[in-house]
């Protein structure tokens, strides 16, 4: 109707020349009434049609072979016209329904391929999993003696479970003497330590959040993992808010050293999904949205992603976490001894492991193994040189640690040593590790 009106108003304001007959002169156009002689009158205004019947009715003549009479007739025939075509306009307005204040914007949809929908997806329902965490130390003022806490360190974790176990990196929580954790929706908790692995870099903490707060990440399995799958790795680095970087598994049973004890870390994913230093402890996902690994270290000599990242694959980070919840440590075999770096072996000439000290209360001492040591005129005796564990050859520290590891607490092993010239087989009962503090 708004745009019926309009249409007359325009019309019936615009002077149409009229038509008329007379003797003289066949056809003449009678020029319109100069502006400043023309009478508008908006809010009174009566109809063109009423108009033109009111003026046809009060002439004097109304012969057809008057000029008043072909006036008014002209004028009546105008304003019919404009009648219509206000119809017409108003009758498609209402039929087709548009609506006037976006009749005449376009717009165009964002449209987005299949993989970048699915991309979008996962880091949105993933995202809630995924946490921030604050390392903090303790720092007393020199001058005041006062003790306050400043942040030392940030990484990255996720949501374990729904009783408010948070899984990340040991060393994005090593030295702290407090942490926070800040969940998804910005709200943040005080988190304490549940348990940590130093020799796999793996650490539990645990916050007091509401239920409907937790949003526990989906478990996936790491055994079946093929180079080239597409993965994820979402996290928070150099302490940006969620970020999602995108990837594929670049390389698989991977070996690197744990940044707290050195001991390896085996089959360990390497990817070239972008992680950088406040990444660490956050999870590496496959196209599922699934977790498959922890992102832990990087190989760059400048400290930025150099396309070459490692996570912790998902199986070895699952009974890790199992044993740290039920019982705040994981019991882990061990020999009990301090062996010689696998590069001074080397120089010797032989291949083992090089027996520096083996303690009389530890598992090799309590078996008779021999350390190294020197006689009265200094002169260096070197010890036991372990060849073998269990039938199993053992070059370097490493291959010892993947045997111990896939041994447990209590079961009885052969160690085969090289003892000057001579080798010899000694049973050994491997203990517990020690707690760490």
């Amino acid at each position: 109707m708004a745009a019926s009106s309009l249409i007359s108003t325009f019309f019936s304001a615009t002077p149409f020349p009229t038509v008329s007959l007379s003797r003289r002169s066949r056809f003449s156009v009678s020029k319109p009434l100069p502006l400043p002689l023309r009478k508008y009158h908006y809010a009174t205004r009566l109809p063109p049609i009423v108009s033109a019947l009111r003026d046809s009715s009060t002439s004097d003549s109304l012969s057809p072979y008057s000029d008043d009479y072909h006036s008014g007739f002209h004028k009546l025939f105008d304003s019919f016209l404009v009648l219509c075509t206000s119809v017409a306009l108003s009758f498609s307005l209402f039929v087709t329904d548009v609506d006037p204040a976006s009749a005449f914007v376009v717009t165009t949809p964002r449209k987005l391929q299949t993989d970048e929908l699915a991309t979008v997806r996962l880091f949105q329902e993933n995202t809630p999993s995924v946490v921030y965490i604050t390392n903090l130390a303790a720092k007393q003022d020199a001058f005041t003696l006062d003790v306050f806490e400043v942040p030392q360190g940030s990484g990255s974790g996720f949501v374990w479970d729904k009783q408010g176990n948070v899984v990340t990196n040991y060393h994005v929580i090593r030295g702290a003497s407090d942490l926070r954790v800040t969940l998804g929706d910005q709200s943040t908790y005080d988190a304490k330590v549940v348990g940590f692995d130093q020799d796999k870099d793996v650490a539990v903490l645990h916050i007091d959040a509401p239920i409907d707060k937790l949003r526990p990440i989906p478990i996936g399995i790491s055994a079946d993992l093929l180079v080239g799958q597409k993965v994820f790795a979402i996290g928070n680095p150099f302490g940006l808010d969620h970020t999602l970087t995108t990837g594929v598994i670049s390389g698989l049973r991977r070996e690197i050293s744990s940044a707290a004890t050195g001991r390896p870390i085996q089959d360990v994913i390497q990817t070239d999904a972008a992680i950088n230093p406040g990444n660490s402890g956050g999870p590496l996902l496959d196209s599922s949205g699934n977790l498959i690994g922890i992102n832990t270290a990087i190989y760059s000599p400048s400290g930025a992603s150099s396309g070459v990242g490692f996570s912790i694959p998902v199986d070895t980070v699952g009974g890790i976490v199992d044993q740290l919840v039920k019982f705040g440590k994981v019991t882990r075999p061990i020999l009990g001894i301090k062996f010689a770096p696998d590069q001074s072996v080397e120089q010797l000439g032989v291949s083992g492991v090089l027996v520096l000290d083996a303690p009389a209360n530890g598992p090799a001492g309590k078996a008779g193994l021999l350390p190294t040591k020197r006689d009265a005129y200094g002169r260096l005796i070197l010890g036991d040189i372990i060849t073998s564990v269990n039938g199993k050859k053992v070059t370097n520290g490493s291959d010892l640690y993947r045997i111990l590891d896939q041994c447990k607490v209590g079961e009885k092993v052969t160690v085969e040593v090289l003892r000057g010239d001579q080798k010899e087989k000694i049973p050994v009962i491997l203990e517990p590790k020690p707690d760490e503090s």
